[in-house]
């Protein structure tokens, strides 16, 4: 099985035991976790114990990629497009940079402004109308190995 390309937001450290499940296959290799600098942003505001999970993964399974002019291009058209609103930008831009970064899986406990049916269609929508592949979404327990 192929190693897959994951791209994560805080609420995915910050989930409790069942969320950690997801960086135990981390760690073994399963998954490489694509990390933005979105993310690095909030977990500069997030409590130790959230930040230690990002920092206590092997380096090889940690990938960091940055905001570019096309994600935020992107982002911008998830926000006209209305699948999120201003207040929900951040969110946007986890998508957008995923996206750009043509990572396998955004893994997210976000459910009202990613993991969700209408959202997740949003997304695709705009992506399709913009030429991009869309990264499959999920909660870590739809990933994770029971």
């Amino acid at each position: 099985m192929p190693i897959l390309r994951c791209s994560e937001d805080v609420s995915t450290t910050n989930s409790g035991p069942r969320a950690l499940r997801f960086f135990e296959e981390v760690r073994v290799g399963r998954f490489v976790v694509v990390v933005s600098d979105v993310t690095l942003d909030e977990l500069e505001l997030a409590p130790e114990r959230v930040r230690a999970v990002l920092a206590e993964l092997p380096a090889a399974q940690v990938e960091i990629v940055s905001t570019s002019p096309e994600s935020i291009a992107l982002r911008n058209a998830y926000l006209e497009a209305g699948v999120v609103g201003p207040a929900s930008a951040n969110d946007a831009s986890h998508i957008a940079v995923a996206t750009i970064s043509n990572v396998d899986l955004v893994v997210s406990w976000n459910f009202k402004h990613i993991v969700h049916f209408e959202k997740i269609g949003g997304y695709e929508g705009v992506n399709s109308l913009h030429g991009y592949r869309s990264p499959r979404i999920y909660s870590p327990l739809e990933i994770v190995t029971l």
